[in-house]
């Protein structure tokens, strides 16, 4: 009879790619991993990874054992979902996904009192400029840009934001005023990397595809507010991030881009009340900042909406097995 233990852990190494990552994530040593792992193959006769210097790689026993493993999973969340009482306690892990503006200028100065309240429950917070793949488990709970359009994914809608084109008044003064888009010749925009954007929704920078300037490209929006603020140029950075830092002009009034963002979990652990508990938490802390996330100044026609972006940008919609 297999080992959930064993099955557990060969799932992390099987999502991760890493042993050594796999091991960070389950709060294990390197060797405790490699023993179990080693003790599951010489039970069921197989190998199941190939170890190699790049990473770890699933054998096709492995790749067969993967479907069968994740089915067990899901089967035994799906059973402490039902239970109910299982849960009461709030412990556990919960990891979110968050695009890197919202998570490092929204979520993570408020997770704190979500973590006072529920002492026993660790709360782990990805805010990345990548998707994050639900059906893989890669996290719990994600905040995407859209809402997906496949998979065995609930998905409810958070909250519309807005950006605009911003400088600092130091940079204003050495290089010039800034009183429409032709003004933007010449001048150094903060832009993302074109090969690392990983929604289309992030493609706003294309209302200047017509502007003669000069690029420095981030891939991150931290980075990108940095620059900004740093006075290296001019960049779209979150108005909700942006009213901050006294230091930022809000230029172009007439051009700003409205985006969405959206909080969703798969079906499997949706019930979970530590998954419920902390989506409930999210989507209270954006109702009460609501009038924060849209421009006050700005007229509504004035936004600019993500025409032609696809419906699952931000998380990857793999089905789940």
């Amino acid at each position: 009879m297999m080992d959930w233990d064993h099955l557990r852990i060969f799932l992390a190494v099987a999502r991760a790619g890493q042993m050594l990552a796999a091991a960070r994530q389950l709060g294990l040593d390197h060797a405790t991993v490699g023993r179990r792992l080693a003790a599951l193959e010489a039970g069921l006769g197989s190998k199941l990874i190939e170890r190699r210097t790049t990473g770890s790689e699933l054998t096709p026993a492995g790749e067969r054992l993967l479907a069968h493993a994740e089915r067990i999973e899901t089967e035994m969340l799906q059973a402490q979902a039902a239970l109910g009482n299982v849960d009461l306690a709030l412990a556990g892990t919960v990891r979110i996904g968050a695009p890197d503006g919202f998570g490092t200028y929204f979520l993570a100065p408020r997770l704190g009192r979500l973590a006072d309240e529920h002492p026993s429950l660790t709360i782990q917070l990805a805010p990345l400029p990548r998707s994050f793949s639900l059906p893989k488990r890669e996290v719990d709970i994600a905040v995407t840009l859209q809402r997906p359009g496949e998979g065995r994914l609930v998905a409810r809608k958070l909250t519309d934001y807005s950006l605009g084109v911003y400088a600092t008044r130091d940079y204003l003064e050495r290089t010039g005023p800034v009183a429409r888009l032709a003004d933007l010749a010449g001048r150094l925009l903060v832009t993302y990397v074109p090969d690392l954007v990983y929604s289309p929704a992030l493609d706003y920078f294309e209302a200047f595809r017509e502007v003669e300037a000069r690029r420095l490209e981030c891939a991150s929006v931290v980075g990108q507010m940095e620059a900004v603020r740093a006075g290296a140029g001019i960049g779209i950075l979150h108005d909700y991030a942006a009213r901050a830092h006294g230091e930022l002009v809000r230029l172009l009034p007439e051009l700003s881009f409205r985006r969405a963002y959206w909080l969703v979990t798969h079906a499997d652990i949706h019930g979970l009340r530590r998954i419920r508990e902390v989506e409930d938490f999210i989507a209270g802390a954006v109702r009460e900042a609501r009038g924060s996330f849209i421009a006050a100044d700005l007229p509504r026609p004035a936004l600019v909406p993500a025409d032609g972006v696809g419906s699952a940008g931000g998380v990857r919609s793999d089905r789940a097995r």
